[in-house]
């Protein structure tokens, strides 16, 4: 029979015990034995779904916040500035571990956080690893070894697979924090832990460990093509008897193909939902001796799998290997999913029968094992599912389709150019130099989030539940005022989710109970489910911007979510192009934000945090992406007036290799994160001249440490001296809604005073 390989699985737990557990530690409430214990149940529950559903090389490793701060960890890359907590008698690995994520504020310290990245076009964030020039590496945490000998003890039948990742992707991921020097030339100083690791894990008994090297699915240069070949010959030499599964996804090998093809590994992963076509290229030169595992399970989407179309790839692979030389997995961990659809009990059920999660995929991979062995009747059932889909009439509404296929030019424009704009909107606005606002959210307390279950239980009536709202929003308002800021928000108490609240009063999205996936660390988001064509019936935010704005004379900005965030961020219908789904959400943004103007909100903030997430793996593609993604933001923005403020924020962005296409969005203000990368980011606009207004983040909101005023001034003064001050605003990062109050309020209060500070220091 052919293997069934799993990539990886769900961390947080069914029900997100694994958040709970770490934040509760975080605040002191749990022990680190309790967390510790926590985290055990976890890993036991996976191992042993895992060996139920019968797959046979099932991963053992585990992560308490990201991966790759895992093997930062695990290799001794821990920056210099957290030396100093070390020495603190009752800090332990596992604090280290969490203050390189999180930042560090007490015990006399004050030491900022790593950075975070999109892991590649997802909307999962990773830790950056900070590399030197100079740097050395060593086996500080044998966490991974740990948890492999764990597994052999959970799993009754199975060796357990550990997971890693590569090396080259490790380093290619990672950022040079000096010039001079190339972060994938350490990889001869990086090799040694690596071989030391493996060792370890060869001599207690593992026979297989997957090394996730992704980066084979990007442009990679011959550097990094050469360093692939020393790592993996090295791996071979010093650990002969560890068989190697090398793991690609989310793209095809393409010109990687033949470095793959030639490294020493024993098996080859490649993602056959992103690229199917990728198939026979791989068969015409995959060595004789290495085991292809072919994802053919959708390891980031929640629709259930054709099995016809996955069986036709397994079929072209066995008959030119053999069963002994096929492995049947999903196309990428599984964490990019929700953990089990069976918890999913107010789904339609005709909607439910079209979807699958991870513990679903499972299955999948033992259905398709089971009709290549000839349990027909399996294949039968599915095909009456992709069937049931194809033909529904939930899903295709023509009025939708027509109002998209009539988009024009004019419709993604605005009626003057930004030049003439900006005057009308001073002299309407009268902002002062460096005028101060908020991204958008506050604080979701533990009593705002208490008054929406009750509400959604039924505990409390809708007045009480708005009446709640209100006297919060009330709250908020003043908050701001007394702090000095220029441009207020509402705070978005009412809101759960910056891309589920919309999805929630749009047709054609459903949502789920606990369809939780992991964004980053604890953070964890409950992405809505596109399954058909979309459109906006109702007005969605203008109730609360309006009574907002009718308790403060200062302007409260409206908020809402661009259409490519809710797109990127959603489970999206895999039915028709992305770019037809983007732009009919497109429309119902352009709808909301028309409605807005009309109620006399006239700054309006459209965030597309994720618009560079969603860029195709190869620059080649790039193009084609950006130029619908751009439109759509212009459809969603260009039907007010002139004097209407546009804003639109962005974060964990390069621009530099895409500029060109974010200026084009044509936005008012553009508000993006900086403070981790010290302005860094800002030397692309300096060369570009950009003409439009700017807001670079002052301040890293996933940390919480509070900044001083002094460190924002001195980030300001970076800043003026690549941008004209007068186009520059002052903001934080990103959103507050993860922050407390106590975190909320001082830091703003220093951002305020160092916006106060650089009025003195610059001519009026």
């Amino acid at each position: 029979m052919v293997l069934l390989n799993n990539l990886g699985y769900p961390r947080i737990g069914p029900k997100r015990e694994l958040k709970f557990a770490e934040e509760n530690y975080w605040k002191g409430k749990i022990t680190r034995d309790e967390l510790f214990k926590k985290a055990a149940d976890l890993r036991k529950l996976y191992l042993q779904t895992q060996e139920k559903y019968l797959i046979d090389l099932i991963p053992s490793s585990f992560s308490f916040y990201d991966t790759m701060l895992d093997m930062s960890l695990m290799v001794g890359a821990v920056p210099e500035r957290y030396k100093p907590m070390t020495n603190i008698s009752n800090n332990t690995e596992i604090d280290l571990y969490f203050a390189m994520a999180r930042g560090y504020q007490k015990d006399g310290l004050d030491i900022t956080a790593m950075a975070m990245s999109k892991w590649f076009d997802t909307n999962y964030h990773y830790i950056v690893p900070e590399l030197n020039a100079d740097q050395t590496f060593q086996l500080l945490s044998r966490k991974i070894i740990d948890e492999f000998n764990e597994g052999k003890q959970v799993l009754q039948n199975k060796t357990p697979k550990p997971v890693l990742i590569g090396p080259v992707t490790y380093l290619f991921l990672g950022k040079e924090k000096e010039k001079g020097f190339h972060r994938v030339d350490l990889i001869s100083k990086l090799l040694p832990v690596y071989v030391e690791v493996l060792s370890a894990l060869e001599r207690d008994g593992a026979e297989w460990v997957q090394l996730d090297e992704p980066c084979l699915c990007l442009d990679i240069t011959e550097k990094e093509r050469a360093a692939l070949e020393t790592a993996y010959k090295t791996f071979a030499q010093q650990c002969p008897k560890l068989k190697i599964m090398l793991t690609t996804y989310f793209g095809a090998l393409d010109d990687n193909l033949a470095i793959a093809a030639r490294l020493p590994i024993a098996a080859l992963h490649i993602d056959l939902v992103r690229s199917p076509n990728q198939l026979d290229d791989v068969l015409d030169v995959i060595p004789s001796n290495v085991i292809l595992s072919l994802g053919v399970v959708d390891g980031r989407n929640i629709w259930k799998n054709d099995y016809k179309k996955s069986l036709d790839l397994i079929e072209r692979a066995v008959a030119k290997l053999g069963k002994g030389r096929v492995m049947v997995a999903p196309s990428c961990s599984l964490l990019h999913s929700p953990h089990d659809l069976d918890f999913e009990t107010d789904l339609q059920a005709e909607i439910k029968n079209w979807m699958a999660f991870s513990k679903q995929k499972l299955n999948e991979l033992k259905e398709l094992r089971d009709i290549l062995e000839g349990n027909s009747n399996l294949l039968d059932a599915n095909q009456a599912a992709i069937e049931s889909r194809r033909l529904s009439k939930l899903i295709h509404k023509p009025e939708v389709k027509q109002r998209v296929a009539a988009i024009t030019d004019k419709d993604a424009q605005r009626n003057s150019p930004y030049a003439e704009r900006r005057k009308l909107q001073r002299a309407k606005f009268n902002f002062p130099l460096f005028p101060s606002t908020t991204i958008g959210s506050f604080p979701q307390t533990a009593e705002v989030r208490s008054w929406r279950a009750q509400f959604k239980k039924g505990s409390i009536t809708k007045e009480r539940y708005e009446e709640l709202l209100e006297q919060e929003t009330i709250r908020g308002i003043r908050i701001q005022e007394s702090i000095g800021l220029d441009v207020l928000v509402h705070g978005e108490f009412e809101r759960n989710d910056m891309v589920e609240y919309f999805g929630e009063q749009m047709e054609g999205f459903v949502f789920t109970l606990n369809g939780w996936v992991q964004s980053y660390g604890s953070r964890c988001v409950k992405p809505p489910i596109i399954f058909g064509d979309v459109s906006r019936p109702f007005d969605m935010t203008v109730r609360w911007s309006s009574f907002a704005q009718s308790v403060t004379n200062r302007p409260v900005k409206g908020m809402l979510t661009g259409p490519v965030t809710i797109l990127q961020w959603s489970f999206v219908r895999d039915d028709q192009p992305r770019s037809e789904t983007a732009f009919q959400i497109a429309l119902g943004i352009r709808d909301e934000v028309v409605a807005l103007e009309k109620a006399g909100i006239t700054a309006i903030q459209i965030d597309e945090p994720a618009i560079r997430e969603g860029l195709p793996l190869r620059k080649r593609d790039w193009d084609h992406y950006l130029n619908w993604a751009v439109k759509a933001f212009r459809v969603s923005s260009s039907g007010v007036r002139d004097d209407t403020h546009i804003a639109t924020h962005m974060c964990y962005s390069e621009f530099n290799d895409i500029f060109e296409h974010i200026a084009a969005m044509d936005a008012d203000l553009l508000l993006i994160e900086t403070s981790k990368t010290q302005m860094k980011l800002l030397g692309v606009f300096a060369q570009f001249k950009y003409p439009n207004e700017i807001g670079p983040g002052l301040y890293d909101i996933h940390s919480p440490r509070v900044p001083t005023k002094e460190e924002m001034v001195a980030l300001l003064e970076k800043a003026v001296q690549l941008l004209p001050y007068q186009n520059i605003w002052v903001n934080p990062d990103c959103g507050l809604k993860t922050r407390g109050w106590e975190e909320t309020e001082p830091s703003l209060r220093n951002m305020v005073e160092a916006a106060r500070e650089m009025r003195k220091r610059c001519p009026q």
